[in-house]
């Protein structure tokens, strides 16, 4: 047989083999047959030269991508509206059912009987699959539903997506990224440092420089919408996902009609206790309108599509045994309690730890080790405990430590909080001081992560923040994991950090109660540094929102002999801050003291304050009756109960990204 035409064979055997493995869940040859054809292939591409595109042979394996450039989406990627309770399923349902009962008044063209499709809503990341003439051409994250990052060289690593479809035109395909739940179980078997759950892991896998990732966690796709093509005219829901099927994308097998709304809750009701056995993690379901017409009928909101909406599960509560306290300390020198726990499955994942406040908290909760205590988990975050329930086992007293658990240095209580002293030498202040200041916020310096800040103190001696900017290539070279590109990087990052920002300076350098907002403040305050450094204590108190904790907090920090010579040695190392004034941006945030809580989509908190900062506000961690607004998303915390007791204007999910897009 000619070798082109052995190539095109192969390269159709080998999808179809793919197809029926990943997709389907039926094999239909060994994986030494598989094996075999491949080789076969890999062996007549290279004598050949011939290698197509769309070639298995080109999933790329283990390639290291330099950075995540941005990829603007054909069409727009909507977030839904989220609704938590059956009451609210049924307001949602009486809205679409009056809107096309209006339309169907006015006019001889009338809609049909209202149906509804219910789906998964998978808990992974969203990504976008852009096919050109048949090729996979691009796949990118969501981002901000216009705008993504190109993640193309991980997607090819996603054993159940096609590089290929039959369909000829541009289309561009939505699913959502996820690790299977029994992946995740394996994963942690096999590795020392355990995954923390099956979300975060496809979110860190498919964001992941290194593209090998994807496959060690075993990441799959499922597709459900297309939200661009040429040429293509769904008459309804179920339609578009025969097509996907029909093109070999992943359709998770789940999804029922319902014209009828209280099967519809009935079933969500079911899928609730019967989601637990399902292998990938869900937090909710979807429910979308079958029919195409009607969709375009009822149209969007400036944030959400009216004809869909996402029913979310309650957060989950359930009873385990706290069997000890571990006490951290921080780059702050705090010292804090978590509590360990007998693991319990509850969402969807392991839990074996939970948050505790302090030893006060431990007190007012009434905690005891070997006490059965009742924690909450709601949306994947670490759990809390809420209390404890009676137990048949003989509890024990938590105790306070008297002593630094990281470096023996008798401890000092100051209110609620236990301090370690010994800033110099204890090793996880030393980390945790490295960490903040290479953060984003502070220096920038991008790739020094914790796991690196650690290998620097125990490989290399790094006790200093100076000796970092006297690193050499030679020293890198010598840490695991670094090699020449990677220490290069670090080296680069290093030095792009000597001009920063006057007030990414000040964060960086970690004084006590001394944020990214106040940083700001003081920078507009006194434009150099040198001003700030010689500040008196009440020249400090009359900047707004410093009072006198954080303006003693500043005047100590900068008469301690050791920090002297550090910022000498500092400046030594060609370290400039800079002060450029901008123009503030009249808005609704002027002059304004603005709290974020819970989950924006598509952005991180920390980009949603330094917004109101850019336009005139102040951006607060704490709300108080001083604050203006409150910037409220999903899953909110205590911040948002505040809120509402203050009588606070809240701002929500809606209005906040539209108002961020009238920003941009």
């Amino acid at each position: 047989m000619d070798k082109i035409l052995r190539i095109d064979e192969l390269i159709n055997i080998l999808d179809d083999l793919n197809y029926n493995y990943y997709t389907l869940d039926k094999p239909k040859l060994s994986d030494v047959e598989y094996d075999r054809l491949y080789d076969e292939l890999v062996s007549l591409e290279k004598e050949t030269g011939i290698v197509k595109n769309y070639s298995p042979t080109q999933r790329v394996g283990g390639e290291i991508v330099n950075k995540f450039e941005k990829h603007t989406h054909l069409g727009n990627l909507w977030s839904l509206d989220k609704a938590q309770s059956a009451e609210a399923l049924r307001a949602w349902d009486k809205r679409v059912r009056e809107a096309v009962s209006s339309y169907n008044s006015q006019g001889d063209e009338r809609l049909p009987d209202v149906e509804y499709v219910l789906e998964y809503k998978f808990d992974g990341l969203t990504i976008n699959l852009t096919y050109e003439k048949g090729q996979l051409a691009y796949a990118a994250t969501r981002g901000n539903g216009s705008v993504g990052e190109k993640i193309l060289a991980q997607i090819k690593n996603v054993k159940n997506i096609p590089m290929r479809v039959s369909f000829n035109e541009t289309i561009e395909v939505q699913g959502e990224g996820i690790m299977p739940l029994s992946k995740l179980e394996e994963y942690n078997k096999k590795n020392s440092e355990p995954l923390k759950n099956a979300r975060n892991a496809a979110a860190g896998a498919i964001r992941n420089l290194d593209t090998f990732a994807v496959i060690d966690r075993g990441i799959l796709v499922y597709t459900y919408n297309i939200g661009y093509s040429q040429g293509l005219d769904f008459t309804t829901h179920m339609e578009m996902l025969d097509f996907l099927r029909e093109n070999r994308l992943p359709v998770y097998p789940y999804a029922k009609l319902y014209t009828d709304i209280e099967l519809l809750i009935d079933e969500i009701e079911k899928q609730d206790v019967s989601r637990k056995d399902l292998d990938v993690l869900t937090d909710g379901m979807v429910i979308k309108v079958n029919d195409m017409k009607t969709r375009e009928v009822l149209g969007y909101t400036a944030k959400f599509p009216r004809w869909a909406i996402a029913y979310k599960f309650e957060a989950e509560e359930i009873s385990t045994v706290l069997r000890e306290v571990i006490w951290n300390v921080g780059r702050t020198s705090k010292v804090t309690p978590s509590a360990i726990l007998d693991p319990v499955e509850i969402g969807g994942a392991t839990v074996s730890r939970a948050t505790l406040n302090n030893y006060d908290d431990i007190q007012r909760k009434g905690l005891m080790l070997n006490a059965r205590v009742l924690i909450r988990r709601s949306n994947d975050v670490i759990p809390e405990i809420l209390g404890v329930l009676e137990t048949d086992e003989n509890s024990i007293e938590i105790l306070p430590p008297e002593v630094c658990p990281a470096c023996g240095t008798e401890l000092i209580k100051n209110g609620v909080h236990l301090f370690c002293p010994n800033s110099l030498s204890c090793k996880p202040q030393l980390i945790s001081r490295i960490v903040h200041f290479a953060s984003r916020d502070a220096m920038n310096i991008e790739g020094l992560s914790e796991k690196t800040a650690e290998l620097l103190l125990e490989k290399l001696d790094i006790r200093k923040i100076s000796s970092l900017y006297e690193l050499t290539m030679e020293e890198l070279l010598t840490l695991e994991g670094f090699k020449e590109k990677k220490s290069s990087n670090l080296l680069n990052a290093i030095e792009g950090s000597k001009k920063p920002q006057l007030s990414s300076f000040i964060y960086a350098l970690g004084i006590d109660n001394v944020g990214i907002t106040t940083a700001i403040a003081l920078e507009k305050h006194f434009n150099t540094f040198d001003k700030l450094r010689n500040a008196s204590a009440e020249e400090l108190q009359n900047i707004p929102d410093i009072g006198e904790i954080v303006a003693n907090s500043i005047v100590d920090f900068f008469k301690d002999d050791h920090i002297e010579e550090a910022l000498t040695e500092l400046f030594s190392h060609g370290i400039e801050p800079y002060y450029e004034d901008k123009e503030e941006i009249e808005s609704i945030f002027s002059n304004k003291r603005v709290v974020v809580t819970g989950t924006i989509e598509g952005y991180k908190r920390g980009d949603i304050e330094e917004f109101v900062r850019k336009f005139g506000g102040k951006a607060s961690s704490s709300v108080s009756t001083k604050t203006d607004y409150v910037i409220v998303g999903d899953s909110p915390g205590s911040k948002y109960d505040k809120a509402v007791e203050l009588g606070i204007k809240i701002i929500n999910q809606e209005e906040i990204l539209k108002i961020l897009k009238e920003g941009d």
